[in-house]
């Protein structure tokens, strides 16, 4: 809470200033953020002590200023120390408002939120993907449900968000909602960006967030191997659904696309490369990084099977590609048919083409980097592990040859 302020005058001159008398404000500070209030005086520069605060002479105009301004510098100190009384903040503009009789409208944590996100929608595809929308829509949800269940309200003063505030949505995440920690961590840094937001617009004074510390853990990628590949390749499909669905995973297995920039796919991502050969060049929904890579031959081949696919033709796009929820639904599918027991997510192909197809290949890290469309090769390393099966695996070559070698 605000306790310490100070109150000076001072002459504010007009901008192009030239000559005659200057209008007299008051300036409240607290915390080193400032308002001020017009006195409605005027007073010459030259009569003016900057020091004091206050008009210099002993004629009774000068002494009635001066005391005018005593006056309202007196009411000014009233108004903060009736804030404080109320167990109110007492900003600088609080104090303000509280002179002039007007009540500072408090900003609510819930509308600025839903600001937030009517901002993030109104610049849908240009500067954010429909999953980044989906996962703000989500925050805002969950926090809605915790003030409830927390507090019994449905909106909240944004200056009650604090260390418990936050510390107790935490827990509510993980304990109520069940939320692992990493999908946890995803809510509390889109409610940390909000309030960051409000931080540089002076809408709040301390950042809540200050000591809070949560780590993100690595899980493990979930990936296919070059049998599984060829398994569910060559394995032959019940239904032209289950076929669709197994060649657009298979497509994204070879080009490490997510399941949102292979839905966007058309025609004109397909270009002429360095090489001569057909390449891929899209944009990453998720970051907005451009992502060009070779296609393998598969990956034309299947294209080419869908080329004049009613779906693809009635959408401009090069594959079929139904909702996320149906994908997954039919992947399962096609891993029980395949006796295949690993979780296997749409995603899993990325994954598949991070290790499997490439890194496993002996493509070098800051090249499959660049293919994922990662900001940062940090995000590509988390794949270090399948390196060591790699060098595993090339070593092994090596091992029968020097067996022999020292003998002692």
């Amino acid at each position: 809470m605000s306790k310490r302020i100070r109150i000076i005058f001072y002459l504010k001159k007009p901008k192009h200033y030239t000559a005659g008398p200057v209008p007299i404000y008051l300036r409240i500070t607290v915390t080193g953020k400032r308002a001020e209030i017009s006195t409605s005086r005027e007073c010459e520069p030259r009569r003016w002590n900057a020091a004091a605060g206050r008009v210099t002479g002993t004629r009774e105009t000068v002494l009635s200023l001066n005391a005018y301004l005593d006056t309202l510098q007196q009411k000014v100190y009233e108004s903060h120390r009736q804030l404080l009384e109320q167990g109110k903040e007492a900003t600088a503009n609080q104090v303000k408002a509280a002179y002039l009789g007007k009540q500072e409208k408090a900003s609510t944590l819930v509308e600025v939120l839903e600001r937030h996100n009517q901002r993030v929608e109104s610049l849908l595809d240009s500067e954010y993907s429909p999953s980044t929308l989906k996962s703000y829509k989500t925050s805002l949800y969950h926090l809605q449900q915790f003030l409830l269940s927390r507090y019994g309200v449905k909106d909240v003063d944004l200056k009650k968000v604090d260390y418990s505030f936050v510390s107790d949505y935490d827990f509510y995440l993980r304990g109520t909602c069940g939320c692992s920690n990493n999908s946890t961590l995803k809510y509390i840094k889109l409610l940390k960006k909000v309030i960051s937001e409000c931080l540089h617009q002076g809408l709040l004074e301390k950042d809540p967030f200050l000591h809070y510390r949560g780590k993100v853990k690595q899980l493990e990628r979930v990936y296919l191997t070059e049998e599984e590949l060829e398994k569910i390749a060559s394995k032959e499909m019940v239904t032209d659904r289950l076929s669709q669905v197994r060649d657009i995973f298979l497509f994204c297995c070879l080009t490490g696309l997510s399941y949102a920039d292979v839905q966007q796919l058309t025609w004109e991502h397909i270009i002429k490369g360095v090489d001569g050969e057909q390449w891929l060049s899209v944009h990453r929904q998720k970051t907005g990084t451009p992502t060009r890579l070779p296609l393998l031959p598969a990956a034309l081949r299947l294209l080419e099977i869908y080329r004049q696919h009613p779906q693809c033709l009635y959408q401009n796009r090069l594959l079929p590609v139904l909702s996320n929820q149906k994908m997954n639904a039919y992947l399962k599918e096609i891993m029980d048919v395949c006796g295949i027991l690993k979780t296997v997510t749409f995603h899993t192909a990325r994954h598949t083409f991070a290790t499997t197809v490439t890194l496993l290949n002996g493509v070098p890290m800051e090249s499959v980097s660049k293919m994922l469309g990662h900001t940062s090769i940090k995000t590509t390393q988390h794949y270090a592990k399948v390196l060591d099966l790699k060098i595993s695996q090339d070593m092994q070559l090596l091992r029968s040859r020097y067996t022999e070698l020292v003998k002692r």
